[in-house]
């Protein structure tokens, strides 16, 4: 993987559970249950879906000591860090610690009582266990809200973050990292962007309550990546309506296509579609995704819907197919390698990419019969042309129409 062009901003370094956040550690995606954490069998299938699907680090709510208790029991049975989440009440923090969670989310516009926050702190400086300052837009301290004109802003958050760490210094515990999220996007990257500038304890990146998708996927990307672009981020979260394996999912993916993370699933690429494709793109890269789930094969496939460009557009795929003359055309790094009916597109796309996971290219080459998948590509290539041209939209005949009109 290629160096990002990015300076990623210097931070202090933490460990949650055995996994390291800021420094020079990678990048982490997280999410949260959706289980009443009572609930110790549901929530802890859930958590082994979201490691599955690439989480790093699971947050569960411990609101009652129904929840704490539960947590007792999840937390050494879980395969990825448990982070309590806290609200308003700061015992519940306490006994989540006694419960033995990896670490801890307080939101400051929540618990606002210096001498709680403090025992908390302390008792957290003894453990060894770090705190997220969790700032939430939707949940600013009152008088923060008043003093900067009746409204949420990034000054607002930020003092909130910094008004919570210098209590957490009068007890000498610096064991934190901070997030000051807002559903604003603007606002949320302003609040990190001058965050960022004052303190060097590490990030963790998210727009809350982005909403179900696409559009919550769209707003989410926007604010995150728009951060990590430029440094900013340590650990993020995607705040979906949703199914929380589809957050841990978009984190995972937005980091490898970022390349911040290795890529650890298959990277599926697929055309737009035009006027020469010869199946219905749309649905067998939805079968494709489908059929590969969340299968540990780090390799870049791509779904094309004719043969005419479609081996030379994606050359640079590890593995794909191109449709044409109902068959489907394989090929490996842009070689045509075999021919399969067009009914089985996809199921010859999952094995050869199980194939070239576990021999490696070379061997996937040399089972190939390159000179006949070559030579029936070129076949159904021509037939292509000669029914559609080269020109399948019709672009060449609007172009000359607006050069007639335009002179």
């Amino acid at each position: 993987m290629n160096a990002p062009r990015y300076p990623r901003r210097p931070t202090r370094q933490i460990v949650v559970g055995k996994v390291p956040v800021g420094g020079d550690a990678p990048i982490t995606v997280q999410s949260m249950t959706i289980t009443k954490t009572a609930d110790v069998e549901g929530t802890l299938q859930q958590i082994y879906a979201l490691a599955a699907a690439g989480c790093d680090i699971v947050r569960c709510t411990c609101n009652e000591i129904e929840a704490a208790e539960g947590l007792a029991q999840i937390v050494p049975r879980s395969p990825i860090p448990i982070v309590a989440d806290i609200h308003h009440q700061y015992k519940m923090a306490l006994a989540a610690m006694e419960a033995g969670v990896h670490g801890l989310r307080l939101n400051p516009g929540n618990i606002r009582r210096p001498e709680h926050i403090k025992a908390v702190a302390s008792e957290a400086r003894d453990r060894k266990i770090p705190i997220r300052i969790g700032v939430n837009g939707g949940s600013l301290d009152p008088e923060l809200y008043d003093k900067y004109g009746g409204k949420v802003t990034p000054e607002a958050m930020v003092e909130s973050a910094l008004r919570e760490i210098a209590y957490f210094q009068e007890v000498d515990f610096d064991l934190i990292k901070i997030s000051v999220k807002a559903s604003n996007v603007p606002l949320m990257v302003e609040a990190y962007r001058q965050l960022s500038e004052v303190t060097d304890h590490p990030l963790h990146v998210g727009v809350t309550e982005a909403g179900p998708p696409p559009a919550g996927l769209v707003k989410a990307t926007a604010g995150i990546a728009t951060l990590l672009l430029e440094g900013i981020g340590d650990t993020i979260r995607y705040s979906l309506t949703a199914d929380p394996v589809e957050e841990a999912r978009a984190g995972r993916q937005l980091l490898e296509a970022l390349g911040l993370r290795e890529r650890k699933n298959v990277d599926l690429i697929a055309c737009p579609s035009c006027g020469r494709a010869e199946i219905d793109v749309i649905d067998v890269a939805k079968r494709a995704m489908d059929a590969f789930g969340d299968r540990k094969i780090p390799l870049q496939v791509a779904v094309m819907g004719c043969v005419v460009n479609g081996p030379g557009e994606a050359r640079e795929a590890d593995l794909g197919i191109a449709a044409g003359n109902k068959r489907g055309h394989l090929f490996v790094k842009g070689r045509n390698v075999a021919v399969v009916p067009e009914s089985e597109m996809v199921e010859a796309l999952v094995e050869w990419a199980e194939f070239i996971h576990e021999h490696g290219t070379e061997a996937a080459m040399a089972r190939a019969d390159v000179e006949k998948a070559e030579r029936e590509a070129a076949k159904d290539r021509s037939m292509l042309l000669d029914a559609k041209g080269d020109d399948a939209n019709n672009s060449t005949d609007k172009i000359v129409e607006i050069r007639r009109r335009s002179s």
